[in-house]
């Protein structure tokens, strides 16, 4: 099963009433670079008022996670979750920082504001779908290679790396809904003239 996240980091800013927000958005798989991504934004705008910050940071979006920051309760950290969920993105945190520019926003108005530049900054953000894979070695003999490559060129993977030496050989990464097919049909194309070594499943990007 599959996700949609954003992929790497994006920034947006905006200015509301005279104060500066600047909206950072980041692919965190687990808490812990969700905590990083957020020690990394604090550090980087210390002398801002406020760093508010929301994240899911799993595939599930079992663990929600937010913070006002000193802006008062429910009017900043809330709103930015509640745009991450709607959006259905998960592994994703946000952090909106702000630099106050004199003029009182109220609670509507903060609320509108912060979830208002959490939602501009994932809208455009870049976004992929991870889906879980497995990475394989595939091992041949010269007189197959044109075949492996015309069948990895018909197939939805990635040839990561090929290796020439006494043989070929190929990493290859593929869904793991597809990876029994897939494995299954190259062997039967090289009529078992292949190695076929499982080396690990991870999660991988694809585009939309």
């Amino acid at each position: 099963m599959g996700y949609l996240s954003v992929s790497g980091e994006h920034t947006t800013e905006k200015v509301i009433e005279r104060s500066r927000f600047i909206t950072t958005s980041c692919h965190a798989e687990g808490e812990e670079q969700a905590k990083a991504f957020i020690a990394r934004m604090r550090a980087k705008f210390a002398d801002a008022t406020h760093n508010c910050h929301a994240y899911i940071a799993d595939p599930t979006g079992n663990f929600p996670r937010f913070s006002d920051d000193g802006e008062p309760g429910g009017t900043a950290g809330m709103p930015i979750l509640e745009v991450i969920k709607n959006k259905k993105l998960f592994c994703t945190a946000v952090v909106v920082t702000r630099y106050f520019g004199g003029i009182k926003l109220g609670a509507g108005g903060l609320v509108r504001a912060y979830s208002g530049c959490a939602a501009e900054n994932l809208e455009s953000a870049p976004k992929l779908m991870y889906m879980p894979c497995e990475e394989y070695l595939f091992t041949v003999g010269y007189d197959c290679v044109d075949i492996c490559n015309r069948y990895f060129g018909l197939s939805d993977c990635e040839v990561k790396n090929t290796e020439y030496s006494s043989s070929v050989s190929f990493t290859v990464a593929v869904k793991k809904e597809q990876a029994a097919a897939f494995t299954a049909a190259i062997y039967d194309r090289l009529n078992g003239r292949i190695d076929i070594k499982k080396l690990r499943e991870f999660v991988c990007g694809f585009k939309l």
